[in-house]
């Protein structure tokens, strides 16, 4: 896995699973159906992870954000090793149902947190903070996991994710109509100077 989708084959996975070949076929008809099955499994687990730190009502909205944040960074970091072969294979499974499935459950998970994160704001509000949520986590989780990393370095650096979103929650939540001012492009280095 380590070594990409390419050199990924049937005969290794039978021998790390400790069984024939033959017998591996009889479940997973070629190697796509198994880089599926993994990344189908990943996703999975990790959603579920997720959710439960998102809907745990026990805990403030930031502080849930905080655990989640946490516990995504750890978890591009841990999945590293088999990364490489399920980018590899990504074009097999990106657009299967079980890959739309996923997507439009985080989606529905994420819109019920920001509905409880920022009641007063708008449909249009939460849906921004939403999607600066998930591309950043994304865009931050898979470039820092390329590296190896220490868990002080991963806390360090999920502790520091979370601070700025946390702090972009936040100051949604004080603003007086939770709405955030709409400048054009050059309004908006005008507004800042102020």
């Amino acid at each position: 896995m380590k070594e990409g989708a390419q050199r990924f084959t049937m005969a290794r996975v039978a021998e790390k699973a400790g069984v024939s070949v033959g017998s591996l076929y009889q479940y997973f008809p070629n190697k796509a159906a198994v880089l599926f099955r993994l990344q189908s499994d990943e996703w999975r687990q990790t959603t579920a992870l997720l959710r439960g730190l998102a809907e745990d009502a026990s805990r403030p909205p930031l502080q849930r954000l905080r655990a989640l944040v946490h516990a995504f960074v750890q978890s591009e970091c841990d999945e590293v090793a088999v990364r490489v072969a399920l980018s590899d294979a990504a074009p097999l499974y990106r657009d299967a149902p079980e890959a739309k499935e996923v997507r439009a459950s985080s989606q529905a998970m994420i819109e019920a947190f920001l509905r409880e994160a920022l009641p007063a704001s708008t449909q249009a509000l939460r849906m921004l903070a939403g999607d600066l949520i998930v591309t950043t986590l994304g865009a931050v989780g898979k470039r820092f996991s390329e590296a190896p990393r220490t868990l002080a370095e991963i806390a360090t650096y999920s502790g520091a994710v979370a601070d700025m979103l946390c702090a972009y929650l936040d100051s949604l939540s004080d603003s007086p109509s939770s709405k955030v001012p709409r400048y054009p492009p050059q309004q908006r280095r005008r507004a800042a100077k102020r």
